[in-house]
């Protein structure tokens, strides 16, 4: 049996539905521990988005399992070690939603450079005001961090728009591909690329190394005025400093499609700044994307349980 732990889309439902493979759908079930336990006690396949938890423990619960499916690429909700351990599979959804998150940045990009609210506002209240002026993409420094395949398709469609890129990854090879055909001019730190960068995007993932990656020294260190856009993971800022920073006015038009916590506490502190734009974590998620990243999971998974090679699984780390 698969067990699907959170939402599906009614196209994503549909397609779950014709799988040569009986299913569960649930989409509650990850808030209800003792429920979740006892569909895991039947699950031959896993498949979830970042709400539900994969822990040691909850693989314990699943004597069955033999492979997991992740509707999206971040993976800090997924123990790996107990999934290697306990010998489960995982896939993932490689590229399939990248598209969406790059167009989000993209237009997180353009909004921020032109103030078309204010426009739009002014002209509809009857004010014809041609002394209002933007500022052109072209020729500004765009900081990108991380550059797995996300980072680097926005590195090079800001590249393809007149930016300046330049990347921080401490894992990018010294003769990547970005490096080599000037797309992107690596720094080597973070402290040198935020001073420098006219916008900032994050595409870090979430590991214990990671964690508050933006934090005081770094906003202290920040271009004033800049654009900063989080469609990775919300631990990757310390919102206690981002607040700070806030506060100061350090910031310019600041996009936070993902918080340190999902949904986050009402009052939201960050929410008073009329420069901060909050999404509740759908920069990947289109139509089109939805009905990628559920077909590439969903039939991964079931090429696992009859036995065939995934097309997108997760590669263990060499010990």
């Amino acid at each position: 049996m698969i067990l699907v732990t959170e939402w599906l889309d009614p196209e994503a439902l549909a397609l779950l539905n014709t799988l040569s493979w009986p299913n569960r759908y649930d989409p509650e079930a990850w808030q209800d521990p003792q429920r979740l336990a006892q569909h895991m006690a039947e699950a031959e396949g896993l498949v979830v988005r970042n709400a539900t938890q994969v822990t040691a423990a909850l693989l314990e619960a699943a004597p069955r399992l033999k492979v997991i499916g992740r509707l999206g690429v971040g993976l800090d909700n997924i123990d790996l070690e107990a999934c290697q351990a306990h010998r489960v599979s995982v896939v993932y959804a490689r590229g399939a939603n990248a598209i969406s998150v790059v167009e989000y940045v993209l237009g997180a990009l353009l909004f921020s450079f032109r103030p078309w609210l204010t426009w739009v506002q002014e002209t509809k209240d009857g004010f014809w005001n041609r002394s209002h002026s933007g500022r052109e993409l072209h020729g500004k420094t765009l900081g990108v961090v991380g550059l797995g395949d996300i980072g680097s398709r926005v590195a090079r469609a800001a590249r393809f728009l007149g930016m300046v890129v330049e990347g921080y990854d401490p894992h990018l090879a010294p003769f990547h591909a970005l490096i080599a055909d000037n797309t992107v001019m690596p720094q080597a730190s973070l402290e040198d690329l935020v001073a420098r960068a006219d916008a900032i995007t994050l595409h870090a993932p979430l590991r214990p190394e990671n964690a508050h990656l933006l934090n005081r020294d770094t906003f202290r260190a920040l271009k004033p005025g800049a654009v900063l856009i989080n469609t990775a993971r919300g631990g990757l800022i310390d919102e206690a400093a981002l607040l700070a920073a806030l506060q100061e006015s350090r910031l310019g038009p600041v996009f936070l499609d993902v918080r340190e916590q999902e949904p986050p506490a009402i009052p939201d502190p960050l929410a008073a700044f009329p420069n901060v734009y909050l999404t509740p974590h759908i920069a990947g998620l289109t139509v089109e994307s939805h009905a990628r990243t559920t077909r590439l999971v969903l039939e991964d998974v079931v090429r696992v349980l009859t036995g065939r090679p995934p097309r997108s699984p997760v590669r263990w780390p060499a010990h």
